[in-house]
Order: structure tokens, then C-alpha cells, then sequence
């Protein structure tokens, strides 16, 4: 076990309640990530598990709030869809409820507006005059940016 943590320093459970304070203060965390850190920093499972608790109590730690900021800024910054957020949701384990409430606060068509912006940036005109090759490689595209094949089609088959 020492030389899996070496290297790492270890904390009290005091220090480690102020530095996970400062930690979520500096960004939202979903419970998995601070519950991570905690880990590393060698504490115990009791421990972990109060200061988790002192956390949410105090407000410092919100799984809604985290999904919520975590979905708007995925999707409006980095231009993901759906699929791709709700997965990396999954991996840091937020509750299924709260996955569906931070999804559908995507507005519908901002989401569709989201789409077509990255298609005409990605090629630049209309996708009806691409080779099938290229649509190919552009449907293979917008799929990994986590968009629905339903839309994905009908976008690529309404634009002019």
C-alpha cells in the first residue's frame, strides 16, 4: 500500500475538510470527484463520508447545481450533444433524475441551432452537395460529438 500512495501526501480529516472546501469552491464537483480526492489524500472511508456530508450541508456541494453547469457548459462551450453529455453524467455518477433534469434544460432549439453552426463550420456549404464520402465522414463526426442520429439525418438532409 505505501507504494501505491507514494508521493502523495496524506491529510488530517481537518486539513482535508478545508482543502475539499477550496476545492469545490473553486469549481462545481459532483460528489464522485470530491469523494476521489478524498480518497487520494488517504482517508478513511468514515471520513470521506462525513466530510461529504459536512459539504452538502454546507452548500459546497450540489449534485443539481453541478449537472446543471456541467451540461450548459459542455454543450454551449464545447459543442457536445446529448448522448456525450449524458455519459460523461453517468461516469461521474450522477442519479439518473437529476441526469434527465440537467438534459432537458438544453432549450430544444438552441440544441438544433448548436447542430447546423457546427455542420456549417465543419464544411463550410451545404451538405447536400457533399459526396457521400465526405457525409459519411461528417454523420461519423457529428455522432461523436454526441448528437442523435434522428437529428443528425435530419439536419443534414433539410439543409439547403
Amino acid at each position: 500500500m505505501d507504494e501505491y500512495n507514494k508521493g502523495q501526501k496524506k491529510f488530517t480529516p481537518n486539513q482535508a475538510q478545508s482543502k475539499a472546501e477550496y476545492y469545490c469552491a473553486y469549481q462545481e464537483r459532483s460528489q464522485q470527484e470530491v469523494r476521489d480526492k478524498l480518497y487520494s489524500w488517504g482517508l478513511y472511508e468514515s471520513e470521506v463520508e462525513n466530510i461529504i456530508a459536512y459539504l452538502i450541508e454546507e452548500n459546497f456541494l450540489n449534485e443539481e447545481r453541478f449537472a446543471h453547469a456541467f451540461t450548459l457548459g459542455k454543450f454551449r462551450i464545447n459543442g457536445w450533444g446529448k448522448i456525450k453529455i449524458k455519459q460523461h453524467l453517468q461516469f461521474k455518477r450522477v442519479s439518473p433524475p437529476i441526469l434527465r433534469q440537467a438534459l432537458s434544460s438544453i432549450d430544444l432549439d438552441e440544441y438544433e441551432e448548436k447542430l447546423k453552426d457546427i455542420i456549417k463550420k465543419k464544411i463550410g456549404k451545404s451538405p447536400n452537395n457533399l459526396p457521400l464520402t465526405e457525409r459519411t465522414k461528417l454523420y461519423r463526426f457529428l455522432l461523436s460529438r454526441g448528437f442523435e442520429p434522428e437529428l443528425i439525418l435530419q439536419q443534414l438532409n433539410s439543409s439547403k
